[in-house]
């Protein structure tokens, strides 16, 4: 069957015929999203992808998801090594995908998923797992739907510059707090209103954008979607607001916390639907949350210390976890309590839960799959809800989330709930990979140590 596109702005496999056959389009990037939340692939001329890579695809060392995040290849994965001879894996176009990257000329990006070539899925590849927990959400007779509020800092400083200053000293588009503020964000407009209109002519819902705390901190919001659409879309958004930056000599970071001001998060609205679309979160009659809802709530809460290594996968992710910071310490909900981990929002049709753990580091594909699988867990089991947090969750007895990223290693590693929902060879390979970020971490001198101790130690 001919793949529809998502909306009216992304093409279908004969549009694409087309704008390539008439010089339109030169170039098609194939990208798939890798462990550390990053579009990897290539970029095939638009003539060999019609008359080959179309109808037979391409292939990409299997060494991808077995990486560090300098692209070092590390030893320890079960799927990639030098004893397995570092073989390939296809990638499986997603016809559904295929959009344009307005800020390059003649260019189309299409997103894929990643198979063996024996034919198998690559089972531990972001998007498989999160295609994995919707199938499950089908298979329960409900869909998922999710929104993802991604911040981001922007810089004065080009990515080259920034490099050469060890990224020090750098400076922001906005010299104070400019959250909600309209002089703020307008003086930043120019790079904003250009992410923003070319996203939306790439095949996204654009909403809005606003000014925040942090110097030179921004958000641009786009509205929900089925989650694997909004996990793609925020993937190519990511990259495009750096590639946009950059053209304009700035630089924008998605760091959990990239200075000791505010950090920046990636806030995750989710919801469900049954199968013709009506609401299975919140009994109109009663003008309450179902129980459904509060078992997907209890589920989520249940497993959040569990999978915060899939919410928050990097050493600088924990230090954004910090008291009257907005970002969560306590695993609690609330009722639009931004103290909290989770806050609920909205009644009737826009019922939906916000987890406010994960950074704007978070890889989507892999925060989304903890959040669906966590939920859906509890529906599952039927888990109670336990008390509400009414007032300062920082100041409460609830339990705190992890602390370090070797906490919640081996909360993970440990975890009867993610091997159950997620299979051995995720659980293994994941942990393998806070592993390795642990030992180069633990091996670094920082220069925080250098400037404590080499006079005064």
């Amino acid at each position: 069957m001919q793949p529809h596109p998502r909306n009216e702005r992304m093409l279908t496999v004969e549009q694409l015929t087309s704008a390539i056959e008439s010089g339109e389009v030169d170039s098609v990037v194939l990208a798939f999203t890798d462990m550390q939340g990053r579009l990897q692939g290539k970029v095939i001329h638009a003539r060999f992808f019609l008359d080959t890579v179309l109808g037979h695809g391409t292939e990409g060392c299997n060494y991808l998801l077995a990486v560090d995040t300098d692209m070092n290849t590390v030893g320890g994965y079960a799927m990639s090594s030098w004893e397995t001879g570092y073989g390939d894996m296809v990638f499986d176009l997603d016809l559904d995908t295929i959009r344009r990257l307005p800020y390059r000329e003649g260019t189309v990006m299409i997103q894929t998923d990643l198979s063996f070539t024996t034919g198998d899925p690559v089972p531990v590849a972001p998007r498989s797992l999160l295609k994995a927990q919707s199938a499950k959400a089908a298979a329960m007779g409900v869909r998922a739907f999710s929104g993802t509020e991604l911040e981001f800092i922007v810089y004065n400083d080009s990515f080259e510059e920034a490099g050469l200053k060890h990224y020090r000293d750098l400076v922001p588009a906005n010299q104070y707090n400019v959250d909600y503020s309209i002089l703020g964000s307008l003086r930043v407009e120019p790079l904003l209103r250009d992410i923003r209109n070319a996203m939306y002519q790439a095949g996204m819902v654009v909403e809005s954008a606003k000014g925040e705390c942090n110097f030179g901190q921004h958000e641009i919001a786009f509205k929900y979607d089925d989650v694997l659409v909004t996990a793609d879309n925020h993937s190519v958004y990511k990259l495009s607001a750096k590639e946009m930056a950059s053209q304009r000599g700035q630089s924008v970071t998605f760091m959990a916390k990239p200075n000791e001001r505010e950090g920046s998060s990636c806030h995750i609205h989710m919801s469900l639907r049954d199968d013709d679309g009506g609401l299975v979160f919140w009994d109109e009659e009663k003008n309450g949350r179902t129980p459904l809802y509060d078992h997907f709530i209890a589920g989520v809460l249940a497993t959040m210390r569990e999978f915060t290594l899939f919410y928050a996968p990097n050493i600088n992710s924990y230090k954004r976890f910090a008291e009257g910071s907005f970002a969560p310490t306590a695993v609690a909900w609330g009722i639009d309590n931004r103290t909290c981990s989770v806050r609920l929002v909205g009644h009737g049709s826009s019922a939906r839960l916000e987890n406010r753990l994960p950074g704007a580091d978070a890889n989507p594909y892999l925060a989304l799959s903890a959040m669906l699988a966590g939920g859906l867990y509890g529906v599952e089991h039927e888990l109670e809800l336990p008390p509400r947090m009414d007032g300062n969750a920082y100041l409460s007895d609830a339990e705190h989330v992890p602390a370090t990223m070797k906490e919640a290693r081996d909360l993970f590693a440990g975890s009867a709930i993610a091997l159950e929902v997620f299979g051995e060879e995720v659980v293994q390979h994941y942990t393998h990979y806070a592993d390795v970020e642990l030992a180069q971490f633990n091996a670094a001198v920082t220069d925080w140590e250098v400037r404590r101790g080499f006079e005064r130690h």
